[in-house]
C-alpha cells in the first residue's frame, strides 16, 4: 500500500548567492535597492512536515535566518556541499543541539571529510569542548533513504567539476549550485510539483546556471512550479525580473514560504 504523500513547508530562509546581497563594498543599484526582496541572506531552505523540520544547508547566515523565522526546533540538517556559504553555520546548530540532542547530519563523504577537517573540535572524539554541538553524520550517496517517512532521493549535480547533493523530498526538489546535470539525474526530476534551481546571473558563469540555462533546464523538465535561487545582484532587480518570467516560474526570495 502506497503511503499518503505528507504536505510539505517550505521557508526560503536566505536565497542569494556566496556574498549574499547587499554585497560588502558594492556600490551596484541593486546592492542598493530599498526593496526587500532584493535583500538576500546565502541559500537555504526549512521544510517542515508533521511535527518536524529539516534545513538544507546552514551557511553563514544561518543564526539570523533562525531567529527571524522564529525556528523552535530543528531535527536535522542536510548538505548539498562544503562551500563555506552553506557549511558555516555549523556551530549555530548549538541551541537546537542541547534541546535534541546529538543533530543528525546527512551530506556525502567528501563533505563530511572537509567539516571533520573545519571543524575537527565538533566532530573531536577526544577532549571535546564542553560547548560545542554535537552531530550525528549519516553517509548519502546516491541511494534513497527516510527521514521521518519521508523518502529522500539524492541527486548529483556538477557545480563545475564539483559534484553536488541535491535532494528531491516527495514531488519536490532542491538543486542548488547547479551548472549540469546528466540525463540519468534528470530521470528522478520527472513529474515535480515544485522545482526550486539557482539562476545566478545574466551572464554565464563557469560553475552555475545563468538565467537563460535555468529557464531551458525548466522548459525540459516542466514541473509545475519553480522558484529561483542563489542569485546574485548580476540578476537584475527582483521586481523586473520577475516580471518577465513565464508563467509558473518565480524568483524566490528571504522569508517566502510555499506549501507543496
Amino acid at each position: 500500500m502506497k503511503k499518503a504523500k505528507k504536505q510539505l513547508e517550505i521557508t526560503f530562509l536566505g536565497t542569494g548567492t556566496s556574498q549574499g546581497i547587499p554585497m560588502i563594498a558594492s556600490k551596484d543599484p541593486v546592492c542598493l535597492s530599498d526593496d526587500v526582496k532584493d535583500k538576500r541572506l546565502r541559500s537555504s531552505i526549512l521544510i517542515s512536515w508533521d511535527d518536524v523540520s529539516y534545513v538544507i544547508d546552514c551557511g553563514p547566515d544561518f543564526r539570523q535566518q533562525m531567529i527571524r523565522e522564529d525556528v523552535q526546533l530543528v531535527n536535522g540538517v542536510l548538505f548539498t556541499h562544503e562551500h563555506a556559504d552553506h557549511t558555516a553555520g555549523l556551530d549555530d546548530l548549538r541551541p537546537y543541539c542541547y534541546k535534541i540532542g546529538e543533530m543528525p547530519i546527512y551530506l556525502n563523504a567528501r563533505t563530511l571529510k572537509s567539516l571533520e577537517q573545519r571543524f575537527e573540535y565538533i566532530f573531536s572524539k577526544e577532549n571535546r569542548y564542553p560547548g560545542a554541538p554535537s552531530v550525528e553524520p549519516t553517509i548519502v550517496d546516491k541511494d534513497p533513504f527516510f527521514i521521518n517517512d519521508v523518502t529522500i532521493i539524492p541527486l548529483e549535480v556538477m557545480h563545475g567539476r564539483l559534484p553536488v547533493t541535491s535532494y528531491r523530498i516527495q514531488d519536490f526538489a532542491y538543486l542548488t549550485d547547479v551548472k549540469f546535470v546528466v540525463e540519468e539525474e534528470k530521470k528522478k526530476l520527472q513529474n515535480l510539483d515544485v522545482l526550486v534551481v539557482n539562476a545566478l546571473r545574466i551572464e554565464e558563469h563557469p560553475t552555475h546556471f545563468n538565467l537563460q540555462e535555468a529557464l531551458d533546464f525548466v522548459a525540459e523538465l516542466k514541473p509545475k512550479r519553480t522558484y529561483f535561487t542563489h542569485i546574485s545582484h548580476k540578476l537584475g532587480f527582483h521586481e523586473e525580473v520577475s516580471n518577465n518570467l513565464p508563467e509558473n516560474v518565480f524568483l524566490a526570495f528571504d522569508g517566502l514560504k510555499i506549501t507543496v
